[in-house]
């Protein structure tokens, strides 16, 4: 059975660090491309960063670009987001997937499998 399950989500202080992980089951990460989308609430989703299955290919979307970083652990078959600089408007739910939507930044296989989300919240 095929399981994305986030965590890492938390309050922090404008400035401050969070990492965020997410464990899959069911399935090899390293074959599918597999990213982090955000949404804030009255906001649109947003692919924030993702990993190509067919060549590595990694992608930060503009708002992250520079304090964002996406890595995975294939022994672990985890993929984490470290984020740094984290500012209030950086607050949102996360989520990790492997869907379609991720084609055209990071090419590869895609499964159609989400997780339910980790809450960030950025704030003094």
């Amino acid at each position: 059975q095929v399981q994305i399950v986030e965590s890492g989500g938390g309050l922090v202080q404008p400035g401050g660090s969070l990492r965020l992980s997410c464990a899959a089951s069911g399935f090899r990460l390293d074959f599918y491309s597999i990213g982090w989308f955000r949404q804030a609430p009255g906001k649109e989703r947003e692919v924030l960063s993702c990993i190509g299955s067919s060549d590595g290919t990694t992608y930060y979307g503009d708002p992250v670009k520079g304090r964002f970083t996406i890595s995975r652990d294939n022994a672990r078959n985890t993929m984490y987001l470290q984020m740094s600089s984290l500012k209030p408007e950086d607050t949102a739910t996360y989520y990790c997937a492997s869907d379609s939507l991720l084609y055209n930044k990071c090419p590869g296989n895609t499964l159609d499998a989400w997780g339910q989300g980790t809450q960030v919240t950025v704030s003094s």
